[in-house]
């Protein structure tokens, strides 16, 4: 058997085991291996430069908004975790604790950071005097520790890569305003960088963030029809400012309590990357976030003329695009299964016919499509119109499939049919009544992934209870 017909064999098809085909890509395609912690994985370089490309986007996003990046300690003493009892009760489960300080027990438990609401809360209480103190717009990018029970690689891990925002605000209308903001750079990412439709909309109380009054989020469909939660914003109202005395003097001179936000998204982005655009071949990678854009295959290595214009080509091309020229000895067929596996979203071939043609091949990783391009034509342009034209078709693949996999049901007995035999997302009516939600969570096993913005009044009455409601909610099983 052919190294390159190996390559594409040792992937499971996604339509025969969909888990075993997403490890199966994170390992071929270098973007991650298991680490010998549980729970833990090493982010190989490939995979990191994806990650980099997120933040570099969203920092650049953030700063433009006025946002400033700072860094907390990783611990959060006990005592400090405990001054908001609903944070404290949500995270306690999944909470790492250090004990030990050396030899030595610690006179009080610290926790690693399963994320910093309380830090950020305590440093505010310290400064934050004046309504002139206002708006405090702070972001960090770190790691946090959740001790997951079941874990998988970008999805759900016991340490990942993520940013945190927080905010604090004179009222409720500027910490709306920024909620809502964030969520619109969050759908903004997954749009128009990562080409992965998002549904926005309010969590349910159920679903809330421990401690906040309200929680939105973007949920994104893999292509297995499960839902992931792509990114949340929060708004905390005066919950943790009372918890934690962070008060100001208004311009009137009176003592308000502050009205905090907090929102992030994380590495998960990366699983979402691989499980809506990945097929058989290996990744899929949108062109705007790509490591490499453009991969550039000289197929006579040994032909002088065809390896001096492969390198004009790449010394034209590098100034605009992320490119790389391969010139090893591995056969063309390898390269061409080795950089479908990696996700290149275009590919260039140079052979001798090509040569004599005065041409070059472009293969295009979506649709593997390949079209002749003359060598005297403009080919920043034409780069730029093909990778334009992956991100369109990947966004446009991705929407149909949610689409497709997208019902209505009237009753709890239509939902436990269409879950018997699909996967997907379920638009149903809900009353406000938690039990309502619960009974289907209990009975369907699917829970609710959000309330859209974007209503729809399917029917007049609850699905559960019968009672006259105008709220349609999203349900489906997530990761």
């Amino acid at each position: 058997m052919s190294n390159e017909k190996k390559m594409v064999r040792e992937i499971t098809s996604m339509d025969v085991d969909f888990s075993k085909w997403y490890t199966d890509i994170i390992k071929k395609a270098e973007l991650a291996e298991y680490s010998s912690i549980k729970g833990c994985m090493i982010i190989r370089p490939y995979g990191f430069k994806i990650w980099e490309n997120i933040q570099s986007y969203l920092d650049k996003k953030f700063k433009k908004t006025g946002h400033e990046n700072i860094y907390m300690p990783m611990f959060i003493p006990e005592s400090l975790l405990k001054k908001e009892s609903d944070h404290v009760e949500g995270f306690a489960p999944e909470a790492a604790w250090v004990t030990h300080g050396g030899n030595e027990k610690l006179n009080e438990r610290m926790c690693v950071r399963p994320t910093s609401e309380t830090l950020f809360c305590e440093h505010y209480s310290n400064i934050i005097e004046s309504y002139k103190d206002l708006p405090k717009l702070y972001n960090q990018w770190c790691s946090v520790v959740r001790w997951e029970k079941s874990t998988r690689p970008f999805l759900r891990t016991t340490e990942f890569l993520w940013q945190e925002g927080h905010t604090a605000h004179e009222n409720e209308d500027d910490a709306m305003r920024e909620v809502l903001k964030m969520l619109d750079i969050y759908e903004e990412l997954c749009k128009n960088i990562l080409a992965i439709p998002v549904i926005k909309g309010k969590k349910t109380n159920i679903e809330k963030f421990a401690g906040a009054k309200q929680t939105y989020t973007i949920e994104s469909m893999m292509h297995d029809g499960k839902a992931l939660q792509s990114g949340t914003t929060h708004y905390f109202s005066d919950i943790f400012a009372k918890a934690f005395n962070i008060t100001f003097t208004d311009k009137n001179g009176e003592q308000k309590y502050v009205h905090q936000t907090s929102w992030g998204v994380s590495s998960r982005l990366i699983g979402s990357i691989i499980m809506v655009h990945g097929d058989n071949k290996g990744l899929c990678l949108p062109p705007r976030i790509a490591p490499i854009q453009v991969i550039i295959v000289p197929i006579n290595i040994k032909d002088d003329k065809i390896i001096n214009k492969a390198y004009e080509i790449y010394d034209h091309l590098k100034k605009h695009f992320r490119c790389l020229i391969d010139k090893s000895n591995k056969s063309a067929g390898w390269k061409f299964n080795q950089y479908d596996m990696k996700g290149i979203p275009l590919r260039l071939e140079l052979g001798s016919r090509d040569f004599e043609k005065n041409s070059i091949t472009l293969y295009r990783r979506d649709t593997g499509e390949k079209v002749m391009i003359p060598l005297n034509s403009n080919l920043n342009e034409i780069i730029k119109e093909y990778l334009d034209k992956v991100h369109e078709k990947l966004f446009e693949k991705a929407l149909k499939i949610r689409e497709q996999k997208t019902y209505v049901a009237k009753t709890i007995e239509d939902l436990k049919n269409i879950y018997k035999s699909k996967s997907g997302f379920t638009k149903v009516m809900l009353c406000d009544n938690e039990e309502c939600e619960t009974k289907i969570k209990n009975e369907v096993s699917i829970t609710s992934r959000c309330i859209p913005f974007d209503q729809t009044k399917l029917y007049d009455k609850c699905i559960c209870c019968n009672k006259p409601t105008d709220t349609m909610v999203l349900f489906g099983k997530s990761y």
